[in-house]
């Protein structure tokens, strides 16, 4: 297979991936909205507060806020979804430069992330 069909089905499969944990973040955002007006709340009234610890249990009560925690997370991980599957893509393609580059990203997001987490 040529080069050029290769990269393009590479990133059909990225496009791909990004459609469906798109649609995860909103079925998941739906679901939690849909709750919100089962339980009488307006989803303008202001969220519940975010707490990585009560999420499971949250969404296993069919709490709101599990549900729309979860979509918002998945929103927020559909770009770092794309880079890991880049890096995988580049490495199985034999493009070590580039997954390097890719995992690299991937790091800078992570040092962010714990970087936030110990300013708090």
């Amino acid at each position: 297979m040529s080069a050029l069909r290769e990269a393009a089905r590479f990133e059909r499969r990225l496009g791909r991936l990004l459609i469906v944990v798109t649609w995860v973040a909103v079925v998941l955002l739906a679901i939690g909205t849909a709750l919100l007006r089962l339980a009488g709340i307006s989803p303008l009234a202001g969220g519940p507060p975010f707490d990585p610890a009560q999420l499971v249990a949250d969404l296993v009560a069919l709490e709101p806020a599990g549900f729309l925690w979860l979509g918002i997370l998945v929103v927020i991980a559909t770009p770092l979804s794309r880079v890991a599957g880049a890096a995988v893509g580049f490495t199985k393609r034999g493009e070590p430069l580039m997954a390097v580059i890719s995992l690299a990203i991937l790091g800078v997001i992570a040092i962010s992330i714990l970087a936030a987490q110990l300013t708090r």
